[in-house]
């Protein structure tokens, strides 16, 4: 009878910590697309710096890719926003669907999705992958590839 009862104690435990470790990643998902929410209500204001500090790294390892090929470092990244999108006519409004975001690990998670810009002058849009990292107490962007 004792045997049972250390087994059923030991089911037990491992039922809740399957079940924490599940909320936990919904926890993480949550966060992680209300990051990109907030990253297209800052765009869609004129905003690249916020655009930029609610989510990327802010790292000299920050790597993004696009059409020009990889760029490294948050302040490079933030230059290239910069440079591409001058003015909010060109920025238009910014759009993201979330098609896959998946974890890798308990402090790491792999986005794909979509983005839209609606523009006066010629709505655009393409593709995502990013890879998110749980850093210092917040996720972030560590690697975008966008085209």
């Amino acid at each position: 009878m004792l045997h049972l009862r250390k087994w059923l104690l030991l089911v037990v435990l491992q039922l809740t910590m399957a079940g924490m470790s599940g909320l936990a990643q919904s926890n993480a998902s949550t966060t992680i697309q209300n990051l990109l929410q907030q990253q297209a209500a800052a765009w869609n204001k004129g905003d690249l710096e916020s655009f930029m500090s609610i989510a990327y790294w802010n790292n000299d390892s920050l790597m993004f890719i696009g059409s020009r090929g990889p760029t490294y470092g948050y302040a490079a990244t933030l230059a290239n926003y910069n440079k591409s999108y001058p003015d909010t006519a060109t920025m238009g409004k910014l759009r993201f669907e979330v098609l896959q975001l998946k974890p890798l690990s308990k402090d790491c998670y792999f986005m794909v999705g979509k983005w839209f810009l609606q523009r006066s002058k010629g709505d655009v849009g393409g593709h995502f992958t990013l890879v998110w990292r749980y850093i210092n107490q917040r996720w972030v962007i560590v690697a975008d590839h966008s085209s």
